[in-house]
């Protein structure tokens, strides 16, 4: 290492005179129009490259941006087609409904199912139409197709429906054909069936009768549809009967409600003591 440390201080002014002659030679090759011709291409080159690689990270970031405003603006066309195609749907079944409104109700209020509270027994509905649209309690609730509930709770813009399908739903009905009287309940899951009860097997009920209203109801107008007997079985003193209700409860959507008010007097006098008070005399003089 020390002898090449030697050589070059020897020959330091030889290798200087051979750097000053690569220099010169470097900028003689520099100065021909080839030379410079083929350094400013391949500058060209590199600054396409480079550009070219610039405009492609930028378009990325512009198309990222283009793409979010497209979705909201398609999010934007959508929630309005949704509205529209609402607003069209609703049209036309409150047409459908007015349409087909049963002759049995001689005045009625029109009214959308908002809610409902879905129960193997305790089913309910809410519509949106309360006290400010002359909506009161014990009001009967009912479709083209027939009984849908009673009215139990009212606030200014919204009723509580009692449905059909509830267990402590409870209606006077009677039969089209036979004529036989009976009460209708709700006793399990299945929307579409009830039973009549209190229908004794001395009776003359035929599968297959269409099951109305009565004029016994406190709160339903007589002959409004219920529904339809499907299976009759005797007991020991009353008939098993199943009855297919008229009225789909799943794809409920809009309600009729009857404005004729019940029978207060009716009500009162059904629910007055049976057995006279005390000091009255039972006997006509």
């Amino acid at each position: 290492m020390s002898s090449f440390f030697r050589f070059i201080a020897k020959h330091t002014a030889y290798l200087y005179f051979l750097l000053y002659c690569s220099i010169s030679i470097m900028f003689m090759q520099l100065q021909r129009k080839e030379t410079l011709d083929a350094i400013r291409e391949r500058g060209l080159s590199i600054n396409a490259a480079i550009s070219r690689e610039f405009t492609g990270a930028t378009a990325i970031f512009t198309l990222e941006r283009d793409n979010q405003q497209l979705f909201l603006q398609n999010a934007r066309l959508f929630a309005q087609l949704l509205r529209q195609q609402a607003a069209l749907r609703d049209a036309s079944e409150l047409n459908a409904i007015q349409a087909n409104a049963p002759q049995w109700t001689s005045s009625y209020k029109v009214a959308r199912v908002v809610d409902r509270r879905f129960s193997a027994t305790d089913n309910m509905l809410i519509i949106d139409a309360g006290s400010r649209q002359g909506i009161a309690r014990d009001m009967a609730v009912l479709t083209p197709d027939g009984l849908v509930g009673r009215v139990i709770d009212v606030s200014p813009n919204y009723a509580k429906v009692l449905p059909v399908i509830n267990q402590n739903f409870m209606v006077s009905v009677v039969s089209d054909s036979t004529l036989t009287s009976g009460l209708l309940a709700w006793r399990n899951g299945n929307e579409r069936l009830a039973r009549m009860e209190h229908v004794p097997v001395s009776s003359r009920l035929l599968k297959g009768e269409r099951l109305t209203t009565s004029g016994y109801s406190t709160f339903a107008t007589r002959g409004i549809p219920v529904g339809q007997v499907i299976r009759i079985s005797k007991g020991k003193l009353f008939y098993n009967i199943d009855v297919r209700l008229s009225v789909d409860f799943s794809s409920l959507s809009w309600v009729l409600v009857s404005t004729a008010k019940p029978s207060m007097e009716k009500i009162e006098l059904m629910e007055s003591p049976d057995v006279p008070e005390k000091g009255e005399s039972t006997e006509h003089r």
